[in-house]
């Protein structure tokens, strides 16, 4: 679909948005760094396996793809960042439809992220 150089650029991308999300609590680092391993997986295999066994990346990735787990504290820190990114609608008092359709998210991913195995 797409030439290797696309693949690596996504990847790229999606890498360096999961590393501002370490520090930035809006995006959310594990769902991109694993698309980053996917795309650097169609475009570079180089880059994957050095996404694979990276001391701070590797482990995530590896368990989300031999068992779909994450890391207890991983859930809990995007579960309190959901809380957190809640409870800053509230204080805003952002309309009532945007804070049910937060609500409605918020509830359906973490119910998802609670429910995958530990790591």
């Amino acid at each position: 679909m797409f030439a290797r150089p696309v693949w690596v650029a996504l990847g790229a991308l999606s890498l360096g948005l999961g590393i501002i999300g370490i520090v930035l609590p809006l995006l959310p680092t594990t769902p991109l760094v694993l698309l980053a391993a996917f795309c650097f997986g169609k475009g570079s295999p180089r880059l994957r396996l050095w996404l694979e066994t990276h001391r701070t990346f590797g482990p995530p990735i590896r368990a989300w793809e031999t068992t779909g787990a994450i890391a207890r504290r991983h859930k809990r820190m995007a579960l309190g960042m959901m809380a957190v990114t809640f409870c800053i609608g509230l204080i805003l008092a952002l309309p009532t439809h945007v804070l049910a359709i937060q609500a409605v998210c918020f509830l359906g991913a973490g119910t998802y992220v609670w429910t995958r195995p530990d790591a």
